[in-house]
């Protein structure tokens, strides 16, 4: 599992998927300017990381599955 590099990339997308949110938690509760300017990027940022972070997921759970990779 640990020299499959598809491994390493899925474990990059949910870090690079918890920054985000971390991120966008932090300017939520800093508020003011955060808000009005970057809040709702930040959150679409976080929307289309997920949405890879869950392709590669399933496609890790498919190749695992079929025995590949």
């Amino acid at each position: 599992m640990t020299s499959d590099p598809l491994f390493y990339l899925l474990a990059a997308s949910i870090l690079l998927v918890l920054g985000i949110l971390l991120y966008g938690i932090a300017g939520f509760g800093k508020g003011g300017d955060f808000n009005k300017t970057k809040a709702n990027k930040v959150m679409r940022w976080r929307i289309i990381a997920q949405f890879v972070a869950v392709l590669l997921i399933l496609l890790y759970v498919y190749l695992r599955r079929q025995g590949g990779a």
